[in-house]
C-alpha cells in the first residue's frame, strides 16, 4: 500500500489542470519537461499550487473526479485556502538550468 496525490496545476495564465498519481514528485517533473502530450503540454501547465495525499487508491479517485466535477470558483476557492498568493508548491523540488551559470553567456 502506497500514497496516493490528487494534485492542481497551473499556468501564468491560471489554467487549471487536476490529476492523480502515487509519485507527485515524479509526475510534476514529468508535466515541467512536457513527457507526455496532452493538456498540461499544450498550455504549458506546469506549477503544482494544490496537492493531497491519501493512502486509499479509490478515496483518491473519488476526490479527483469530485474535483474535477466542480465549477472553476470552487477549485479557486480550495487552493486559496492553503495557498492565496498561488505559490508553486515544487518550485524548489528541481535543480533548474540557469542562464548565469552558463558560460557561453559571459561577456568577456
Amino acid at each position: 500500500m502506497g500514497q496516493y496525490y490528487v494534485y492542481m496545476l497551473t499556468n501564468q495564465r491560471r489554467t487549471l489542470y487536476t490529476g492523480l498519481t502515487n509519485d507527485l514528485v515524479r509526475r510534476v517533473y514529468e508535466h515541467r519537461r512536457k513527457v507526455v502530450d496532452g493538456f498540461t503540454r499544450k498550455y504549458n501547465v506546469t506549477w503544482l499550487v494544490h496537492y493531497e495525499v491519501t493512502d486509499d487508491i479509490l478515496s483518491a479517485r473519488d476526490r479527483e473526479k469530485q474535483i474535477k466535477s466542480w465549477r472553476r470558483g470552487k477549485k479557486v476557492a480550495l487552493i486559496e485556502s492553503a495557498n492565496p498568493k498561488w505559490r508553486d508548491l515544487a518550485a524548489e523540488w528541481f535543480e533548474e538550468p540557469s542562464a548565469a551559470l552558463d558560460p557561453s553567456l559571459r561577456s568577456g
